[in-house]
Parts: C-alpha cells; structure tokens; sequence
C-alpha cells in the first residue's frame, strides 16, 4: 500500500484491536526511507488521491462494494493457503468454502454471499505466517510507491505471489498485472478520502505511519492479541 494511501486506514484498523506496546522499531535506513516517504506523499497528493477522488465521484456506493468484494475475493487463495500453513486448519476449510461461494454464486466475488452464510472474511499472508513460525521482522523499510513494509514482510510479498489468482490466469501480461493492481490500489485509496485529516494533523507523518504498520502488523501476527512485550517475540531468528 502506498503510504500516504495506507497511514490513516492502518490507524483506523488497529484502534480496535488489542494495542501492543511502544517499542523502537529497527529503522536503520530512517534517511533513505524519509525520502522515500516524501516522494510517495506527493505521488499521492497530484496522481492517486485525484484519480480516487473521481473514482468516488462517479461510481456510486453500490458499484464500488460490488468491485472492492470482486478484489478481495480474487486474492483470497492467498489467504486460504496461510491458513493451512499457520495450521490454521478449520479456518483453512471455511476460508475454502467462503472462496467458492463467493467465486460461484457470488457471480466471481462480485457479491459477498458467504459472509451471510456465516463464512466470516480473515486476512493471513506469508508475513503473517513468517511471524507465527518465529521470524522476527527485522528493518523497516519505505519502498516507492509501494509503501511500508519490513524484511519479513517484503519476503512475504514475493512469495504470497506464487498464490495470486493472477499467476494462473492465462494469457496475462505485466500491463494486464498492471492495470489490475493500480485499480485495486485506486479502490482502496478512495475508501480512504475520509480519514486524509488524520495525516494531516500529524507532527511528524512518517513516525505516524510507521508507528500505525508495525502495530497493525503485529496485530495480525497475533490474531489481536499481542503480548504486553513484543521485544520478547520479536528478536531476528
């Protein structure tokens, strides 16, 4: 996720979780990514946020659900495969049958029937499944245009590709990936319009936004549910 895209929703999805406790991230790059962050700022000041604000403005609400279930959906095997590899086996099952569900009767994730048939959406990825095998997270990093992330998760990234809906759809090629994934990020930046204020009354933007990752990710690691001492856990293996 783009960082200026990703800081306020990240804060809003941890505000319900379990917070961990503040800690000194590992950041020995802080130069190299305050750069990195400022650049991302202004991609997303004059190209994404305007391009996602008439995204919001032309598409009703309706259409936009319609697309966000059909992404969500399209990527759920990667979901459904960290299940499996967190040992995570009765999750693993109904995340299968939420996929199907979604992919046959939801008109290819289109509609969200599972959800009302009680198959609740969860959100694994190899990041995730690094963090629960004992590997710590090791730096910080800013990645252009992608935003935050860290060693155990950029690792993550790659390999979750090899269970991308998209790997194996056939023929495809890299402005097909392209395109796909700039309006995933366009969707997901124009759900995010409302909560702009929130960077904006920050002292320090990039301090915000990695404080708001790393306990949003550690949160995941730990199904909400962190321990009070997250330097006991997450030293490099």
């Amino acid at each position: 996720m783009p960082a200026a895209l990703s800081a306020a929703g990240l804060l809003l999805a941890i505000s319900g979780c379990a917070h961990s406790p503040s800690y000194d991230p590992e950041d020995p790059l802080e130069k190299v990514n305050r750069r990195i962050f400022a650049v991302n700022l202004k991609a997303d000041q004059y190209l994404l946020r305007p391009v996602a604000t008439s995204y919001v403005r032309v598409l009703p609400d309706s259409a936009r659900l319609a697309v966000r279930n059909f992404f969500e959906n399209f990527l759920y095997p990667t979901t459904i495969a960290n299940d499996f590899l967190q040992g995570k086996l009765e999750q693993g099952g109904e995340d299968s049958l939420r996929f199907a569900l979604n992919s046959t009767i939801g008109l290819a994730g289109f509609l969200d029937v599972a959800t009302g048939q009680g198959f609740e959406r969860h959100d694994e990825d190899l990041g995730q499944t690094f963090g629960k095998w004992g590997f710590g997270q090791g730096w910080y990093l800013m990645l252009p245009l992608l935003g935050p992330t860290t060693n155990r998760d950029l690792v993550g990234r790659i390999g979750d590709s090899w269970t991308e809906t998209l790997q194996y759809v056939s023929p495809v090629t890299t402005l097909d990936r392209l395109g796909f994934y700039s309006a995933q990020q366009i969707d997901h930046r124009g759900r995010l319009l409302k909560t702009d204020h929130v960077m904006h009354e920050q002292l320090d933007p990039y301090v915000f936004v990695r404080t708001a990752y790393l306990d949003y990710r550690q949160n995941l690691v730990f199904d909400g549910n962190p321990p009070d001492d997250i330097s006991t856990v997450d030293e490099p293996q």
